[in-house]
């Protein structure tokens, strides 16, 4: 969902997100979640915020109450209504990824913040800066616009004879163009051509992949993007199915049966938040607290897949493997 549909909910949506009519405060405090994927795919993440909030000493149902809203899926769409929100008095907003971070700090200047983002939160406008946060808002900022390029290395050290090497991006993405502009830059400097293919839904990864094949793709980067995250299983059906080589940035897609991800482990930032999430709820000022930068990287291959796909995995890479699924 781009900036602009969460922008068009936060301002339309109040019906979707209960309001609080009178000034009195909750019994315990409610924490707004706000996710621009799906509840089911991304259940792992939910429960690594909640796992983060429990260190800190709270317990959904318990202590603090969690108000879910998400952009697809079952529950209800986010009226993730800033409005909606700054109305239903809730202690803190809990946004992922850009978008909903960009339109919880459009919203309100004075509701605490904690987002998760991949782009950067300056450039986004969420904070002044990284070590000083200034503001209504920090959280984790994962480096994934920087990625691609070492995805693709890990392609053509896998794939040394590869010369066309597919790019799956989202356009409604806020990081397409810098995702696309790093691993261009980066295959040109190996002398590899980059096919660049949009998706926004499931059925355009299908069109995608009969593109990618058309166009005898060596091999296949899926782009960072929430929405690919939770379509990992298809893009992991439709490698298999196609006999494409593909990387992606979450170690789910690996252990669903795609050939290797490296990536931030998505785990980790949101149990992260949820630890942030957490120290606001205690008192402390999203203004004082640095903004998280991921610096550690997970990279899991998957055996059998490899085997299926007729590939050896060179010993360099098993070397650096984080993990290896057999």
């Amino acid at each position: 969902m781009t900036r602009r549909e969460f922008t068009t909910l936060l301002a339309g949506a109040t019906v979707a997100w209960p309001l609080v009519a009178s000034a009195q405060q909750p019994a315990i405090p409610v924490i707004g979640y706000l996710n621009g994927g799906s509840p089911g795919p991304l259940a792992h993440m939910t429960a690594a915020f909640r796992q983060g909030l429990a260190e800190l000493g709270y317990v959904e149902g318990r202590n603090v109450a969690i108000e879910y809203r998400w952009v697809r899926g079952p529950i209800r769409p986010i009226g993730c209504h800033g409005g909606g929100v700054v109305h239903r008095r809730v202690a803190v907003i809990a946004a992922l990824p850009i978008p909903a971070a960009v339109a919880a700090k459009n919203a309100t200047a004075t509701i605490p913040i904690v987002f998760n983002v991949a782009g950067d939160p300056v450039k986004l406008g969420l904070v002044a800066g990284l070590a000083r946060p200034g503001g209504n808002a920090t959280g984790m900022n994962s480096f994934l616009a920087e990625l691609g390029a070492k995805q693709l290395g890990l392609l053509r050290e896998l794939l040394p004879t590869a010369a066309r090497i597919a790019l799956l991006v989202n356009p409604t993405n806020e990081n397409a163009e810098g995702v696309t502009k790093d691993v261009t830059a980066a295959a040109a400097a190996i002398g590899v051509q980059i096919d660049v293919i949009h998706a926004s839904d499931s059925r355009e990864i299908e069109a995608a992949f009969t593109t990618l094949v058309h166009n005898r793709a060596d091999a296949l980067l899926i782009g960072s993007d929430i929405f690919f995250n939770t379509r990992r299983v298809q893009l992991a059906t439709l490698t298999a199915r196609h006999a494409v080589p593909a990387v992606q940035n979450v170690r789910e897609f690996a252990e669903v049966g795609g050939l290797m991800n490296y990536g931030t482990n998505l785990a980790e930032t949101n149990r992260q938040l949820g630890i942030y999430t957490g120290r606001i709820l205690k008192g402390e000022k999203p203004a004082d607290l640095p903004v998280v930068q991921s610096i550690k990287f997970e990279f899991v291959i998957n055996l059998p897949t490899a085997r299926a796909l007729g590939i050896e995995i060179p010993p360099t890479l098993l070397a650096r493997a984080d993990e290896v699924i057999e």
